[in-house]
C-alpha cells in the first residue's frame, strides 16, 4: 500500500468554514487509495488521525473485537470519528466538534504518517515538539546521524 509521505513544511491554515487543503504531494495518492473518501478520528495525542476510509475500516474492526471493559476507549475513537470526503478544491471539512476536541483553530500542521495523516493545531504541537526534545531519545536514536 502507498504511503502517505508529506513535508513537514508550511504551517497550512483552516478557512472560515474549518476545511483544510490538502497537500498536492498527496491527492493522487488519496485518490487512487480511497477515492477521496476519508475518515477524521480522536488521537491519544489529543490532535486529530485522518485515515483513507478502507485503512479507518480496518481499524474499526480491530477496535470493535476488542472486550467490552474497552467501551470507552471504543467510544473515542468511534462515535468520535467522522466520514469525509475531499472536494473539487482539494479540501477536507473538519467537523466543528473534532475542532474543538484538537484545540484547531486556524494555524496547523498535516503531517503524513505513513498510511494516515495528523492534523495538529500548530500551538498544541508546538508544545508537544518542545516536550518530546526535553525528553530521553529512544534507543533507536543512539547512534543515528541526524
Amino acid at each position: 500500500m502507498a504511503e502517505l509521505i508529506l513535508d513537514g513544511g508550511p504551517i497550512l491554515l483552516l478557512d472560515g468554514k474549518g476545511r483544510v487543503t490538502i497537500p498536492t504531494r498527496s491527492r493522487d495518492v488519496l485518490k487512487a487509495l480511497c477515492e477521496d473518501k476519508l475518515t477524521i478520528t480522536k488521537s491519544l495525542r489529543r490532535c486529530l488521525t485522518i485515515f483513507p476510509r478502507p485503512l479507518y475500516e480496518t481499524f474499526r474492526a480491530k477496535i470493535l473485537a476488542w472486550p467490552l471493559e474497552n467501551d470507552d476507549w471504543r467510544r473515542l475513537f468511534i462515535a468520535g470519528s467522522a466520514p469525509v470526503e475531499i472536494d473539487s478544491a482539494s479540501r477536507v471539512l473538519v467537523p466543528p466538534e473534532l475542532r474543538e476536541w484538537a484545540g484547531i483553530e486556524r494555524d496547523v500542521y498535516l503531517f503524513g504518517m505513513g498510511q494516515r495523516f495528523e492534523l495538529w493545531d500548530k500551538a498544541r504541537y508546538d508544545a508537544h515538539e518542545a516536550a518530546v526534545m526535553a525528553s530521553r531519545p529512544p534507543e533507536e536514536l543512539r547512534g543515528m546521524v541526524l
